[in-house]
């Protein structure tokens, strides 16, 4: 008897597992994980790309793990400290629907104050270098297109652009410029680039706003404007170091696209049309995701190769994807300790407002009680 109760509890137990992997369901035990985790929060959310690029903050000794670890939905949550901050790592994968995902899942599971975002990127910019780690103000999608019949120019309306659906205003690429006989007439014709539809957390459901450029959050640009004096890794050995060092630059934009680019021409264009810097493959997913939950956010990409614009033997990221990570984290650690040094001075100079304002109430209540004391005047 005991033994047919203790079968079925167990085949009851991993029905209740089995469903929760399957259909994502927030219950038992990693419900009871996750409250646990939020009475400690709210925390950082630090979103990355891969190991590559999350191991060398996990051996930074700025970094403390906690040892609270809850997987879910096919995705590793870690907990730990960085300089006295709660945080919470997650590893996004490759590309804009893994990273949009895995942003949306912390924000939804977890008690986040911002997102931090790191990694890698390609260089667009001919003024920036090698090793360099960009803060762009702005994020787009530059890969969500209209792409025009053949025949049609840019005098040529596009589809439901009457309606209010695409756009001829952003810009387009033609692909004939690009031509290696010098004949700009090509069948793949133009692609025009087109705007997200963003849904506000904050507004009525199901009402858009349409946004191509992102901004990151404006205090903690402001405070990453610090950073830019940080001293950066420049040496992969004892033969081989950049010239000039690394350094920390703010740019005006950075894109993404699932696109890995190498490719000279399109570089240029990218640069050249929006003034792009970083280009990669994840951070406008994060944009997007944050600014639709109003969550601040910042992105910090350090660069490991030239996207194609190089030398035409071997992309760079070959040699210095490794330092470049190794960049990225160095600002990403530095900037929490600004983060939170400001939020302390915040604290500070709040009670201290808080401490005057009690201060004037008494003083108030001792006028009006001597007030009232006074012998009226006949």
């Amino acid at each position: 008897m005991l033994k047919n109760v203790f079968s079925t509890l167990i085949f009851l137990f991993i029905i209740v597992i089995s469903q929760e992997q399957t259909y994502g369901a927030l219950h038992g035990a990693t419900k009871k994980k996750v409250d646990e985790a939020n009475k400690n929060g709210p925390y950082l959310g630090l979103v990355i790309p891969n190991t590559f690029e999350l191991d060398p903050l996990l051996n930074n000794p700025n970094y403390e793990s906690t040892n609270r670890v809850i997987d879910y939905a096919g995705r590793r949550f870690r907990f730990g400290r960085i300089h006295k901050t709660p945080v919470i790592l997650v590893m996004c994968g490759m590309g804009l629907v893994n990273t949009a995902v895995v942003t949306q899942l912390l924000l939804t599971l977890f008690e986040i104050k911002g997102v931090i975002h790191y990694g890698i990127a390609g260089n667009a910019n001919p003024n920036l270098h090698i090793g360099d780690v960009t803060i762009a103000q702005n994020w787009s999608h530059s890969a969500l297109w209209a792409w025009q019949r053949y025949g049609d120019g840019p005098e040529n309306s596009l589809p439901f652009e009457r309606e209010g659906g695409f756009t001829r205003e952003i810009g387009h690429l033609k692909f004939g410029t690009y031509s290696s006989n010098g004949d700009d007439d090509n069948l793949l014709n133009n692609v025009w680039y087109q705007a997200e539809e963003v849904y506000p957390v904050d507004s009525t459901p199901e009402q858009t706003k349409q946004a191509f450029w992102i901004p990151v959050d404006s205090n903690y640009l402001s405070i990453s404007k610090a950073l830019e004096n940080l001293k950066l890794e420049d040496c992969i050995n004892a033969t081989t170091c950049l010239d000039p060092p690394p350094k920390v630059a703010t740019v005006q934009r950075g894109t993404s696209a699932n696109i890995y680019l190498d490719n000279a021409a399109y570089r240029n264009f990218l640069y050249n049309k929006f003034n792009v810097s970083p280009v990669e493959m994840e951070s406008a997913g994060i944009a997007l995701i944050c600014s639709q939950q109003n969550v601040p956010f910042i992105v910090f990409r350090a660069l490991s190769d030239l996207a194609g614009g190089g030398s035409a033997d071997k992309n760079e990221a070959d040699i210095f994807s490794g330092l470049s990570a190794n960049n990225s984290v160095i600002v990403t650690v530095e900037f929490i300790k600004l983060l939170e040094a400001s939020q302390q001075g915040c604290q500070l100079s709040k009670f201290k407002h808080q401490e005057e304002g009690a201060t004037e109430s008494l003083r108030r209540d001792r006028e009006l009680k001597t007030v009232n004391k006074l012998p009226t005047l006949q």
